[in-house]
This record gives structure tokens, C-alpha cells and sequence, in this order.
């Protein structure tokens, strides 16, 4: 089955073609980093009026690198929220129009099940169950996975989300927009200089909180005025370090309490370097593997919402569902909880 991935639910336009036989045929992708970096931060109306210019041509560029035509494409899938509102609406308004153009099925993809599935796209793919690490700028959940549309919520963030932290880090530190990359960046110049605290690092559960780890920046930050570069350098050191042990910590604590032995990382914050030594270096210890997406699909893209949508499309034309008239009407879920999904 031939399906085309639409992904707009922030400042990425992604869009992508997959083949339930032969995989990722080709993916294109637009980053709105450069336009939101005037202003600090993501505008939502500019965001949705850029989607609108770039899904198209984007979609023109996919099949033309596939080799493929719009009438070769079999279902359409959609990435329906979580997100923003007017950026939900442009790919979903778009992918079901085409969907409705072209008398194919369509399907509405819960964004972070996309991220949850992306590593699945490489070459040697985790196996069903494992524990999965969702971190990026709005979320961070430890789940676990029995298959598609079975997750359980193990552990969530009480506050900020970890990439979030990040952000506003690199804004206390006056670095730009986006702040993970490049707070990730100053820290490899920097040095044990401070000490943060680890909020919830010993807690008997799974959940985390940042936010009084941001507040204890601030007062790091406020304490060493003016800052120097090497002061810089040494909390962006000191902070990388606080998050990554957290984060590696209570993955471990989930894969122990699970009896699970393996575990895959997803979301932005998933690309991050000393995340991804600290836990290789954990799971060697525990004798666990850890499965990543590839860098460029760690971001908000379109081959995890065509991915996602293909094995839901598929599963539905299983059931026999071809026969039933499609339903083209739609909306959009710009809170969705991922707990809502069930099997396809």
C-alpha cells in the first residue's frame, strides 16, 4: 500500500511517501527555524500561513523523487494532533482533499505515536514490547509499547518537558532560537565547574519535573553577573549533565521495573549526543539495547506520520474495511491524549 505522510503540527512542514512493501520511497522537508528566529519563538499564524506555501510543492518534490504520481498513491495520512491549531488544519484540510480527490482512504495520526514508531524505519527495527523515551520541547513520557495503539503511560513530566528546559536554559544564557542545539553546543566547551540539583532523581516513581531546575539556573545565572563566555560554557555543562542523568536514570528505573530489556529513544531531545552516551553506556552496564530513529526523523517529519498512518491504513484494509464508503469530513485534536488510541 502506497500512502502519502503529511506533518504540519508546529514549524515543520514535512511530507513523505511509504510503501508498505518497499518502505520509505522519499521524504521532504521544511524547517520554519530561520523565519520564528526573529521573534524567540514559534508564531502559530505565521507557522500555519507557511504551511500552506510549502505542502505542496513539498508533495510535488516527494513524488518526483519517488517516481511516483498522485494517482499511484493508495492512502493518505495525516498528522491530526497534537499541535497547533491552524498548522493541524492546513495538512489535515490538504490531505483530505486529496484523499477526497483521488477516492482513497485517510487517516488521522496522533503525532507523538509517529515519534513512538519512528525508529521502526531503520534497518534493524526494535521488537515489540519496549520502553520508550518520548523527549522533546512539549513532552517528556516514559510509555510502554506492546504494539501499535497499545501504550501505557509509565512516567510523565509534572511541569516543564525537557526540551522545553532546554529552551529557556539557552534563553537565560542569551542564546537564540532553537535553544536545545545550540545550549548542546556550548556545553561541549565547558567544564564541572557547578552543581545543579537533580529534581526527582531518587523519586519512587517514574515521573520528572525541570522546572525547579530551570529556576536554579536562573539563580546561577543571576549570581555571576555579568557573565563571562567560560561561566556560559560551565552552566550549559552543568545542565546538560543534570537532564541526561535524569532522563538516563529513570529509563533504566523503567526498563527494571518492567523486566524489559529494550528501549527506544524519540523526540528532538533524543538527537542529543551525551543523552545518547549515557544511555548506550547504561544499557551496556544493564545488558539492554537502546534503539534510535535516525537524527533527521528524531525532529517533527513526515515519514513517521506516513509510517504511522501505512500500518493503521493497512490494518484497516485487513479488516475489510475497503468496502465502506471513506469518510472525508474532518478535524483536528490540538490536545490528544495519547492514551486515547487503541489497536487499528
Amino acid at each position: 500500500m502506497l500512502v502519502l505522510g503529511f506533518e504540519s503540527s508546529c514549524d515543520e512542514t514535512g511530507v513523505a511517501l511509504y510503501d508498505t512493501e518497499h518502505g520509505l520511497l522519499a521524504h521532504a522537508l521544511h524547517s520554519q527555524v530561520e523565519m520564528h528566529a526573529e521573534f524567540g519563538g514559534v508564531v502559530p499564524e505565521l507557522a500555519s500561513r507557511d504551511h500552506i506555501r510549502r505542502a505542496l510543492p513539498l508533495t510535488e518534490l516527494v513524488l518526483k523523487n519517488a517516481h511516483k504520481s498522485l494517482q499511484d498513491v493508495q492512502g493518505i495520512a495525516y498528522t491530526q494532533g497534537p499541535g497547533l491549531a491552524g498548522a493541524l488544519l492546513v495538512g489535515t484540510s490538504i490531505a483530505q482533499s486529496l484523499a477526497f480527490s483521488l477516492g482513497v482512504p485517510s487517516v488521522g495520526v496522533h503525532h507523538l505515536e509517529g515519534h513512538l514508531l519512528a525508529p521502526l524505519l531503520e534497518e534493524n527495527p526494535p521488537q515489540f514490547p519496549f520502553i520508550a523515551l518520548l523527549v522533546s520541547g512539549g513532552h517528556s513520557q516514559l510509555m510502554r509499547v506492546d504494539g501499535v495503539g497499545e501504550y501505557q503511560l509509565l512516567g510523565d513530566t509534572l511541569d516543564d518537558a525537557a526540551g522545553e528546559a532546554f529552551d529557556k536554559t539557552a534563553k537565560l544564557l542569551g542564546l537564540g532560537y532553537p535553544g536545545g542545539p545550540a545550549l548542546a553546543k556550548l556545553a561541549a566547551q565547558g567544564k564541572a565547574q557547578f552543581k545543579l540539583p537533580r529534581p526527582m532523581l531518587n523519586s519512587k516513581d517514574l515521573n520528572f519535573s525541570f522546572s525547579g531546575l530551570k529556576t536554579a539556573v536562573l539563580t546561577l545565572v543571576n549570581n555571576h553577573q555579568p557573565l563571562t563566555d567560560a561561566v556560559r560554557k560551565d552552566i550549559a555543562w552543568e545542565f546538560q549533565e543534570a537532564v541526561t542523568e535524569i532522563l538516563t536514570a529513570k529509563c533504566m528505573a523503567a526498563l527494571r521495573e518492567t523486566g524489559l530489556d529494550n528501549l527506544v529513544v524519540s523526540g528532538g531531545v533524543g538527537a542529543n549526543t551525551r543523552l545518547r552516551e549515557r544511555l548506550n553506556a547504561a544499557a551496556r552496564r544493564k545488558l539492554c539495547k537502546v534503539s534510535y530513529p535516525r537524527l533527521e526523523f528524531c525532529t517533527d517529519n513526515g515519514a513517521m506520520i506516513a509510517f504511522a498512518g501505512a500500518l493503521r491504513l493497512e490494518a484497516m484494509r485487513l479488516k475489510t474495511m475497503q468496502d465502506k464508503k471513506p469518510n472525508y469530513s474532518f478535524s483536528v485534536k490540538p490536545r490528544w491524549d495519547l492514551a486515547e488510541l487503541t489497536k487499528p
